[in-house]
């Protein structure tokens, strides 16, 4: 009875030790400063270029409009009605 409560109790660690998936962009801010290294990064935290480009002055790093943001706040296209 103890292995089977054992072994229960490994596959459900095993199974909840599963690794957690992070979001890549932020949806809070329009620029991301994407950070180039060893280990490469995004951080989504500036109202504007210029403010990303100060914060990535003398690092390898460059500033992209967020997509996530950017594709979230297009109107959509208006349907046409026509007749036929």
């Amino acid at each position: 009875m103890r292995i089977l409560s054992l072994a229960i109790l490994a596959m459900g660690t095993i199974s909840a030790a599963v690794p957690a998936q992070a979001q890549t962009y932020g949806t809070n801010a329009p620029v991301c400063l994407q950070v180039y290294g060893p280990v490469s990064y995004y951080e989504c935290r500036f109202g504007s270029i210029a403010q990303c480009n100060q914060s990535a002055a003398g690092r390898a790093a460059q500033c992209v409009v967020n997509p996530y943001l950017a594709n979230a706040s297009q109107d959509q296209p208006a349907r046409r009605r026509g007749s036929y």
